[in-house]
């Protein structure tokens, strides 16, 4: 929910739209069938899947719900105790281990986001990083580091940063000035995967875990396919990176009414394919895939698009 890809030419943003329908997907990739689990008036965004496979999580209205699979593949909503007082976002995911929740809000009566940790359940939230803003998107294979993008020292890009999930100061990754975004760890922990205009429009990059280095050297661009490129996420057997597109130009990635494409590329021995293949193309944008939301057999991911009601 933060910062704007700075490519020419730009295509206006629709104005701010709220009546909306949202449906939940989930796409099979072993025969490219889609299936609707949840369907909702209002907005909600970005599920992530349970390491157990068992539910997904999406935030709607600022709360953070879990969503239980049922056996007929529907999904039942269930709140999570997380306090009204903490105004959620779509920056949030589930541990590894199952055992934690990392999400983003803005905290009555805070005016920008900051980034928290609480148990699975929504309990015993403690801040991670007070200061905003700070998008949390992703957790280290071993549940111990959190990914985040965030501003500081007045400067007007985001960039990424890491942080222990007990606490501690928090590290910048990358010094490039242009906008990075959407960090995503891969599944041996060896790579944060992000989005990045650095190239001069919205490309899949990488860099090591550890940093980018000196004058981000170790970055390297994985995918360029003439879109507005966004969200990154590697299946959890490491074969495959799902992410979005937005078309040529977009700036930033709030329209939710866009039309998006939703692309794969296969990762071998660990190479990513600089031709991905298009999966679907939706209505969608901001919300439909920001965080990782593949299920934990690699097969599936889930996705959210948007229907303007009267």
């Amino acid at each position: 929910m933060h910062g704007q890809v700075t490519a020419a030419p730009a295509v206006a943003a629709p104005a701010p739209v709220l009546n909306l329908r949202t449906t939940i997907h989930v796409y099979d990739l072993r025969d490219g069938s889609t299936k609707t689990v949840y369907v909702a008036d209002g907005i909600w965004e970005a599920p992530n899947w349970s390491p157990d496979g068992k539910y997904l999580i999406s935030n709607s209205g600022g709360a953070i719900y879990k969503l239980v699979l049922k056996a007929d593949g529907n999904a039942v909503p269930e709140k999570l105790a997380i306090p009204a007082e903490y105004r959620c976002n779509n920056d949030k995911a589930v541990s590894p281990d199952g055992k934690w929740i990392g999400f983003s809000a803005t905290k009555s009566p805070g005016k920008v986001s900051q980034f928290f940790v609480a148990k699975a359940d929504g309990t015993d939230i403690r801040p991670l990083v007070e200061q905003g803003p700070s998008y949390f998107h992703g957790w280290s294979p071993d549940s111990k580091t959190m990914a985040f993008v965030a501003q500081r020292n007045g400067e007007k890009q985001y960039d990424v940063y890491r942080v222990l999930r007990e606490g501690g100061a928090e590290q910048r990754l990358n010094f490039d000035m242009h906008h990075d975004d959407g960090p995503d760890y891969s599944p041996d922990g060896k790579w944060i995967y992000i989005s990045s205009d650095r190239s001069g429009h919205g490309a899949i990059w990488r860099f090591p875990a550890d940093g980018a280095g000196a004058n981000d050297a170790k970055a390297e661009m994985v995918i360029a396919d003439g879109l507005e490129d966004w969200f990154p996420h590697v299946s959890p057997d490491g074969k495959k990176l799902v992410y979005i597109g937005y078309p040529t130009g977009t700036v930033g990635h709030n329209p939710r009414t866009a039309q998006v494409a939703i692309k794969l590329s296969p990762v071998v021995k660990d190479k990513v394919s600089p031709t991905p293949k298009l999966l679907l193309t939706v209505t969608g944008g901001q919300g439909t895939l920001n965080v990782n939301s593949w299920a934990p057999d690699s097969q599936r991911f889930a996705y959210v698009t948007f229907e303007q009601l009267p």
